[in-house]
């Protein structure tokens, strides 16, 4: 290291001002270059690979064109190669030891990549996090909520995840719970779900809408009345078909029940006494 700073400082206090001239001119070249072929590879493999694969490659082939670049204009300012190597590899032990959570990540970030589970742009739940997919770079993957908010999520937090892909098929299935009163007659009810399957443009007549018997609840009979749509329009699905069956059943007279609860004493003991007081 003494070495290095030593080199350093002999470029700096010895006025060669050409020398310097040619290095920064090297670094700007290189940048520039390098923006140039990352912008021009991106565009020739855009039909052939993913966002994030095309994200990776620019970033990499950026990268890569410009630290050529930099280590030439160390060059020009007259750093021994063996000096820099060496300050790097003491360095990188350091950063090693220190950043143990680092590695971890990056080694999760290459399996995310292989793996290829979502990719940018898609929308994913991550436990209690829902959002688009902004990035997925080494450390963490980055998603904007619904709400518009950037989160951050380790990579390694998204490996030991159970992670839902919401945009990965091209159309998704709504399942509605649905409480109908005993009296109910179950035929009426389900043609009138169908009815109003039927008549929301919405609801894709195949895969056809779907009433399973769930079961007898404790105020209720309980159904399941499952439609298909398009992911795009999911949730507006999800919104307008459930107004549709409130008015539907209201205009059949199908009673949407509460829960009820019936206290009885026995049948040998006397009755609750009731009052009414008025307000």
């Amino acid at each position: 290291m003494g070495e290095l700073l030593e080199t350093l400082s002999g470029a700096w206090t010895s006025g060669h001002t050409l020398t310097v001239g040619k290095a920064l001119l090297l670094l700007l070249a290189g940048f520039l270059i390098a923006k140039l072929a990352a912008g021009s590879i991106s565009r020739f493999l855009r039909d052939h690979l993913s966002k994030h694969q095309l994200i990776l490659l620019r970033r990499v082939v950026f990268y890569t064109i410009l630290m050529i670049f930099i280590v030439s204009a160390l060059r020009e300012l007259g750093f021994k190669l063996s000096v820099l190597l060496g300050a790097a590899g003491i360095l990188s032990v350091a950063i090693g030891f220190a950043s143990q959570t680092s590695a971890s990540n990056i080694i999760s970030g290459l399996f995310l990549l292989g793996e290829r589970t979502f990719t940018v742009g898609d929308s994913i739940k991550i436990g209690s996090t829902t959002g688009e997919v902004l990035s997925i770079d080494l450390l963490s993957v980055k998603l904007r909520t619904f709400d518009n908010l950037y989160v951050r999520i380790p990579n390694e937090v998204v490996i030991k995840s159970e992670v839902t892909t919401l945009s990965k098929f091209p159309i998704r299935r709504l399942d509605l719970l649905i409480g109908v009163a005993y009296k109910e007659d179950i035929g009426t009810v389900q043609e009138t779900l169908f009815e109003v399957a039927d008549n929301n443009p919405l609801c894709l007549e195949e895969p056809s809408p779907l009433l399973i018997f769930q079961g007898f609840g404790e105020s209720s009979i309980d159904l399941q009345f499952s439609v298909w749509a398009q992911r795009d329009n999911f949730l507006a699905l999800k919104n307008n078909i459930q107004m549709e069956i409130k008015s539907s059943f209201d205009a059949r007279g199908i009673e949407i029940p509460f829960p009820h609860r019936v206290l009885y004493s026995g049948g040998v003991t006397e009755p609750f006494p009731v009052q009414v007081v008025s307000g």
